[in-house]
């Protein structure tokens, strides 16, 4: 049975798979959305791009930067107040 002391901490182990992708719940946290809309757009076909792994769903965080410049380019120009045409 091996000692205790000479088991690697798993806290000290860095994980590298996930770097560059964000859970659902944290993408609804950083964009100040509920998880239920992100799930609802999943299902439309509509948001940022995600993949499942079992019941969790990952957004690459270059992705999503992508679709909010493309919602930034497709959003509808406003005119400033008491501007001239």
């Amino acid at each position: 049975m091996p000692h205790l002391g000479s088991m690697p901490d798993q806290k000290e182990k860095p994980r590298t798979l996930l770097v560059g992708w964000i859970s659902r719940l944290d993408l609804a946290l950083e964009l100040g959305l509920s998880v239920d809309t992100l799930r609802r757009w999943e299902a439309q076909r509509m948001g940022p791009p995600s993949v499942r792994a079992g019941r969790k769903v990952y957004y690459r965080r270059a992705a999503v930067e992508e679709w909010l410049e493309e919602q930034e380019q497709n959003a509808p120009r406003r005119r400033r107040a008491g501007s001239r045409r």
